[in-house]
């Protein structure tokens, strides 16, 4: 294949500057440029944590400093894509400027998803996406400012384990019992949401079905067949943590297969070859048509990346190994390799509660782990997953049986 002179990439976050960073790793001497409205890429999972509690300075969010991009001949521009016209690969800017490109990297992401209810996009609610965002809720952590947090999900769990340290009246509302299944497996994560009302945050079982400003304060009013604690909450502030919409709209226009994401193959290419899609926004389509679902978490985003970049070189697409996440929140780290959906699980005990969930098929093959505090088992269970190790339930469940 022809290695294309000109990639624009656009999206500063981790999939788009994974992929910049890549690109040069390469040995690609072309001409490179990465367009992001907010300029120098920096890392999000901070925003919640660290960042938010003021721990971690604003100049230590950014993936790299402002200088690696011109010591890496890359062009920083400092604007919003609003057109990609994919038959000549050139994406028109906000500001006039338009990029002609011989290949085009998409790594726009997604924006944060409006809760559908009456009052529920009113001006003054606030969403964890953007450092800017983050520096808004800040204002939120201080003693008795009532908080109140709509989406029960990693982040919405990471902002009420961070607030409620400072003393802020934080409730929690979800519609599941026991969020955080799907990425971490019941038995962990019932653990980790007991752990708000050990920790002084009120949690409501219930769906959110309206959202009033009164003169003083926010009304959030809850379905009484299924509130638990009653119909209506008040809050000083209201934050909307229900998951993000992928950011579909420039590949959508510019005629790229879309469904629930910008559907791509296995080296990130969409339906168009000169566009390659990374990060929250990618969807795969499997070469007999099944779709996967998006991966919304850190290191897939960085893998996408790094698959693009070898795709657009036309070098071998890198194996990653099994996907991991991770959340922190009341001083506890918890990790989560693989799926933890399908398949049964198998509880491994530290101290009389769950520390290491294992999901294992009927063949005993494991599928997925999530531990609190065990990174060093998950590190190990990640080896035995991607070798396709097929193991023996009792000994998963037995605490003295070394995992490596």
């Amino acid at each position: 294949m022809t290695v294309p002179q000109r990639v624009v990439v656009v999206g500063g976050g981790l999939a788009g500057f994974g992929a910049v960073q890549e690109l040069r790793k390469r040995g690609y001497a072309g001409r490179l440029t990465l367009v992001d409205p907010q300029g120098v890429p920096y890392d999000r999972p901070p925003l919640s944590k660290e960042y938010l509690d003021g721990t971690l300075p604003a100049d230590k969010l950014p993936f790299a400093p402002e200088a690696w991009f011109g010591e890496n001949d890359v062009d920083l521009v400092v604007d919003a894509a609003t057109c990609l016209d994919a038959s000549g690969a050139r994406v028109e800017l906000a500001g006039g400027q338009a990029l002609d490109a011989d290949a085009v990297v998409l790594a726009t992401g997604g924006r944060p998803r409006a809760l559908a209810v009456p009052g529920g996009d009113a001006e003054g609610l606030l969403y964890l996406r953007t450092r800017a965002d983050a520096d808004r809720l800040r204002s939120s952590l201080v003693p008795g400012h009532r908080l109140v947090i709509v989406g029960a999900g990693l982040i919405g769990a990471e902002v009420a384990a961070t607030a409620s340290r400072f003393g802020a009246d934080v409730t929690l509302i979800d519609p599941v019992e026991i969020p955080g299944v799907p990425a971490f497996g019941q038995a962990i994560a019932r653990v980790l949401h007991g752990m708000h009302a050990e920790h002084g945050v009120r949690t409501l079982l219930g769906v959110t079905t309206a959202i009033e400003r009164t003169a003083s304060e926010w009304v959030v009013s809850l379905d009484e067949g299924t509130a638990r604690g009653g119909g209506e909450v008040a809050a000083d502030t209201v934050l909307i943590s229900i998951g993000i919409v992928p950011h579909v709209e420039l590949a959508a226009a510019a005629g790229l297969d879309v469904e629930g994401g910008v559907l791509v193959d296995a080296g990130q290419r969409s339906s168009n070859p000169a566009v390659f899609v990374v990060g929250d926004g990618a969807r795969h389509r499997l070469p007999d048509g099944t779709l996967l679902r998006r991966h919304e978490h850190w290191e897939p985003a960085l893998h996408s990346g790094q698959t693009a970049a070898a795709a657009l070189l036309g070098q071998q697409l890198p194996v990653h190994p099994t996907p991991w996440m991770w959340s922190d929140r009341y001083g506890v780290h918890v990790e989560g390799v693989g799926s933890m959906v399908d398949g049964h699980a198998i509880v491994r005990e530290r101290d009389g509660r769950p520390w290491v969930v294992f999901q294992v098929d009927d063949d005993h093959r494991l599928l997925g782990a999530a531990s609190i505090d065990g990174g060093m088992a998950i590190r190990a269970v990640r080896r035995m997953i991607d070798r396709g190790l097929v193991v023996d339930p009792a000994a998963l469940a037995d605490p003295s049986v070394d995992l490596k």
